[in-house]
């Protein structure tokens, strides 16, 4: 039930008179949305969205994240790329998002009917991305100014025009928002089977089967090694660079000594990635993008 299950690449552009507009280049999510320290945000985000018991059920039951999780992983990455850097490919990705949650329906956790896209769902996985990027921001980035978050949150909004979530079930406001959060995390969100499953570090997980004959040789050769050190990395920045009060809620444990850990982990990857050229500090899509209008002159 997550916003990019499909292994269909988006279709051609359309551009229609009325389509929203993503984020402006130069913009907060223009700079960090692309980054690839956001790689290390990802996995609090979607643990957040399938804490929800609806979509929880419709992971559970649909997705194809046990069986194909680097697939899945690099179709959700390219999607997520399209709302912010896709220019006029970003409506049509959202369009193709909505379409493929229109048959994605059942019952959750509680007992009770949904549909991917009725609001309150729909609306969850996408307001989860913003309180993340804030945390994990202040560990892997710097601390947003107040400026900066406002900012960051109106850009939210234009990223949830483009996958058709209507203004009025958004929050409009930052104030509104953290209300909603708060209501949200204490009546909503629970430990779910597949939000157990993305901090576990005991689960099944398929090795990758991308590259060279001597790359997948390699892989085949020491994927019980690396598989449990991603698992125990996976889990680490999952709960690591997940809002507290978030945490709490999902009954997550966190320590004084996790914490200095995520916290020397974090100095070093904020002092490093920087120093990388930009073709490699910034997702593909996001760097072509960024080259076009640094060559446009801004």
């Amino acid at each position: 039930m997550t916003k990019t299950d499909s292994a269909h690449p988006a279709g051609p552009a359309t551009t229609r008179r009325t389509d929203p507009e993503p984020p402006p280049p130069g913009g907060v999510l223009w700079t960090i949305a692309g980054d690839v320290r956001a790689l290390l945000m990802l996995p609090a985000a979607f643990t957040l969205q399938v804490a929800h018991p609806a979509i929880g059920a419709g992971v559970d039951q649909y997705s194809v994240f046990r069986t194909d999780p680097w697939g899945r992983g690099e179709r959700s990455l390219r999607s997520v790329q399209l709302w912010v850097y896709g220019g006029e490919e970003a409506a049509e990705e959202g369009r193709r998002v909505r379409r493929l949650h229109k048959e994605i329906q059942g019952t959750d956790t509680r007992g009770r009917r949904y549909h991917s896209l009725d609001p309150a769902c729909y609306s969850w996985v996408h307001a989860t991305g913003f309180p993340v990027y804030l945390y994990a921001g202040r560990y892997l980035l710097r601390r947003f100014t107040p400026a900066q978050e406002r900012q960051l949150y109106r850009e939210w909004l234009q990223v949830g025009r483009i996958l058709g979530i209507h203004d009025r079930d958004m929050p409009q406001s930052i104030e509104e928002y953290w209300t909603y959060w708060g209501r949200m995390l204490a009546e909503e969100i629970e430990p779910t089977k597949v939000a157990r499953e993305l901090v576990a570090t005991d689960v099944p997980l398929p090795r990758p089967e991308a590259g060279s004959l001597a790359v997948r040789v390699l892989l085949r050769l020491t994927w019980p090694v690396l598989r449990a050190a991603f698992l125990h990395l996976r889990a680490f920045v999952t709960v690591g660079y997940m809002p507290p009060e978030a945490r709490a809620a999902l009954g997550l444990e966190w320590s004084p000594a996790r914490e200095r850990r995520l916290r020397r982990f974090s100095t070093a990857v904020r002092l490093l990635v920087p120093l990388l050229p930009e073709r490699l500090r910034y997702l593909p899509i996001a760097y072509r993008a960024r080259a076009a209008w640094h060559a446009g002159g801004r």
